[in-house]
């Protein structure tokens, strides 16, 4: 039996096709989150980077990346959704293929493991959400097997394409469609992995710590700081601060005569009285 080799499309041509059926399943009503990408970088934040490099560190996977690369740079993932434990995807190839992709929750051990490692090292959620904490904590969270990014082994997937290969080109592309999609969304793997990005933060009290403290005194803006700012008149009746009502007890004081002391004389209206003019 003789197979023949499907005819090169250009770049240009899949992404042509690729906004086509974009346009053709919105029109139709469909909810669509295509994965968009700005050039040849896939990803660019720390969480994105980092779970295509676990990816890409694996040896299962190595050699079945590449064509994945292609496809998701063409913009040929036409949807993505990431729920707890579970990626749904719509891929266009010769034609459109339902991609499936199932990742195993982090195990209780290995996720307390992690909490406790990274402990006190973590001030905020913004910060952990932006990647913005210690190169030994990165490390901590990106080790291969203990770290919080799958193995190959806690990841199955499924397309419908006939594609024998345990990994197709439309799989790969669905798992860099997930790395671009948390340069986005960072809290999405922590839902994908079924954990709590909370549990991350050093536990000092309940709750997670928007800062170390409060702002500092020269960071206070005062209603003249206020108004220039926003361009606001700020009320002429407004209640004078503590300093304001001090100054006016002392200006109300200092018009009352102490004990033992006789008031002012007052200084009379009348004009001064004038010289007699010589002869």
């Amino acid at each position: 039996m003789w197979y023949e080799w499907r005819a090169y499309v250009p770049a240009a041509q899949r992404r042509l096709q690729a906004e086509r059926e974009l346009q053709r399943l919105r029109k139709k009503g469909q909810a669509v989150s295509p994965v968009v990408i700005e050039g040849r970088t896939i990803a660019r934040t720390f969480w994105g980077k980092a779970w295509c490099d676990n990816l890409e560190g694996y040896s299962d996977f190595a050699n079945r990346l590449p064509r994945g690369r292609t496809y998701v740079r063409n913009g040929s993932v036409l949807d993505l959704k990431i729920a707890p434990g579970d990626v749904r995807a719509l891929v266009r190839g010769s034609e459109i293929y339902r991609v499936a992709v199932k990742v195993s929750p982090v195990s209780k051990a290995r996720w307390t493991s992690i909490c406790t490692d990274c402990a006190g090292a973590i001030d905020s959620l913004v910060e952990l959400l932006r990647g913005r904490f210690s190169t030994g904590v990165m490390e901590r969270i990106c080790r291969q097997k203990t770290g919080l990014f799958p193995t190959p082994a806690e990841i199955r997937f499924s397309c419908s394409c006939p594609d024998w290969a345990s990994m197709c080109k439309h799989v790969a592309a669905v798992l860099y469609g997930i790395g671009a999609r948390l340069d986005e969304q960072p809290e999405l793997l922590f839902k994908l992995r079924r954990v709590h990005e909370q549990d991350l933060i050093a536990k000092a009290g309940s709750g997670v710590p928007l800062s170390k403290g409060g702002p500092l005194a020269d960071k206070v803006l005062g209603g003249e700081g206020l108004s220039e700012l926003f361009g606001l008149e700020m009320a002429a009746g407004a209640a004078p601060d503590h300093a304001d009502k001090r100054r006016v007890r002392t200006a109300g004081a200092a018009g009352k005569p102490g004990p033992g002391r006789k008031p002012a004389r007052r200084r009379s209206k009348r004009s001064p009285r004038r010289r007699p003019r010589e002869a």
